[in-house]
């Protein structure tokens, strides 16, 4: 059982009422649901025909939570473990966005609306996921490697490092740090750092972040704003003061009725509250606002051929390569790919937006970008592990190698693994359930395992129970 601050019962008793608020406070005493919510391009398909996420067709709620470490297939990247009430993003991007876009998640880390975005906007968007903390941010970029789609760049930036880029984006998310209320039954920490006086820090703070993101957003363009807590002054107050000040059309979202939705507790704009007493998931709050239409814009054109010019010099001078250097067979669709090619690594990059990735990288920290090919060994070019987790790996290309599910929790481990006699030497892509999982070093007498040491299973515990995972 949980004990909620005093002043937070107080506020919220007086905020809701008092039969609501008994609702809300005896659902604050229960176990939260399991959600997970499946990758529409690789194999998820033992998930369908259960509890499914009403706003979410392909996410679906889970009876009890099982040990998501000891599933390969979770490894892989075939599903997201996801708070159900975050993924309503989908159905703004559903509804509002039906063209390629440029599309920017500011606070994106760990990484659950970022890939959902990746699966519902068009493929020939371009989609930056940015984290500020560079501990988050490389958890961010595991999720995003493992959900296996090119068009996708990570970057590990502060707000005012993206200023250069002067109405660039068509999309922007910002999922703000708050206090976190809506996480009270998952966090016992949340519980004990919560006050009125952080509350109050958390909503300076948080618009300070939109006073700095804003001007990114192109005139016409949308911008999605989100908390996962309760009060007004993080979520109506902010909307309104996005309104107010910057003239933002706040838009609505097509709901129904049965999916629980709250509207807002203050003010007459559409907003949709998630409550734990009234929708099964955790709390939460997003608002879709459009900027207007009317003021000047900056072309991206302009941006883009500034940053070419200044990056014609590098090239010229050899520190940027762009030829496939016998790449081209590693992944399917080479045609509609650039390849870029270092002392160090290589990796492919939609070619539709090559020249938006020059002018990402001239003054953004970019952690991943595009499907990364090789890095070298010596004299030896060793594959990336997010081209094995890539959906666009060219399979024919390698030789493969099916494991068993103890001998993948055991590569996971990055433990060594034996392979039956007469594979070839060399580098070999481990398939688990006809999916991919990393690669392996057959070198004759043993194999040398090359599945990211950072992203290992460090738990020594071994399930009794793997068969939900089959």
């Amino acid at each position: 059982m949980i004990t909620l601050p005093d002043e937070f019962i107080v506020r919220n008793r007086r905020l809701l009422g008092e039969k609501e608020y008994n609702l809300f406070e005896a659902a604050l005493q229960k176990t939260p649901p399991v959600s997970i919510r499946v990758n529409k391009r690789k194999n998820g398909s033992r998930f369908f025909g259960q509890n499914i996420v009403p706003w979410e067709e392909n996410a679906f709620y889970l009876e009890e939570r099982p040990s998501f470490t000891f599933d390969p297939l979770f490894h892989a990247g075939t599903y997201y473990v996801q708070e159900a009430s975050s993924m309503f993003l989908g159905q703004i991007l559903e509804q509002y966005v039906k063209k390629p876009v440029r599309y920017l998640d500011l606070c994106a880390a760990p990484g659950g609306k970022s890939t959902q975005a990746i699966d519902i906007l068009s493929k020939d968007s371009l989609i930056i996921c940015n984290e500020i903390l560079r501990s988050r941010a490389n958890i961010l970029t595991e999720n995003v490697i493992k959900w296996g789609q090119p068009n996708c760049i990570v970057t590990n930036n502060n707000v005012s490092d993206f200023s250069y880029l002067h109405h660039y984006f068509d999309v922007i998310l910002t999922d703000v740090p708050c206090s976190g209320e809506g996480m009270f039954r998952k966090d016992n920490g949340a519980i004990t750092e919560w006050s009125l006086a952080n509350v109050n820090r958390c909503s300076s703070r948080q618009k300070e972040i939109l006073s700095s993101t804003w001007d990114l957003l192109r005139p016409g363009g949308l911008f999605i704003y989100s908390t996962c807590t309760y009060n007004t002054e993080e979520n109506e107050d902010t909307i309104i003061w996005l309104h107010e000040n910057y003239g933002a059309e706040v838009l609505p979202v097509i709901t129904k009725q049965s999916w629980g939705i709250k509207p807002a507790l203050k003010g007459n704009f559409p907003v949709y509250r998630f409550m734990p007493h009234a929708t099964k998931g955790e709390g939460f709050f997003i608002a879709v606002l459009q900027k207007p239409d009317s003021e000047s814009c900056t072309h991206r054109e302009t941006l883009i051929s500034a940053a070419l010019k200044k990056n014609k010099k590098k090239k010229n001078n050899g520190q940027r390569q762009t030829s496939d250097n016998g790449l081209y067979h590693y992944i399917s669709e080479a045609d509609n790919f650039v390849f870029e090619n270092n002392e160090e690594r290589s990796f492919a990059f939609p070619k539709v937006y090559a020249n938006d990735l020059i002018l990402l990288s001239d003054r953004l920290n970019l952690l991943h970008a595009g499907i990364p090919l090789t890095v070298s060994k010596g004299k030896d070019k060793v594959p990336e592990h997010a081209l094995a987790l890539s959906s666009y790996i060219n399979r024919k290309n390698f030789p493969t190698v099916e494991i068993d599910i103890s001998t993948a929790i055991s590569y996971l481990r990055r433990e060594t693994i034996t392979i039956p006699e007469g594979y070839p030497k060399g580098y070999l892509l481990v398939i688990f359930k006809d999916t991919p999982l990393g690669w392996i070093k057959n070198i004759g007498n043993r194999t040398n395992n090359l599945y990211p040491q950072e992203w290992r299973i460090r738990s020594s515990h071994s399930p009794e129970n793997t068969e939900h995972f089959l």
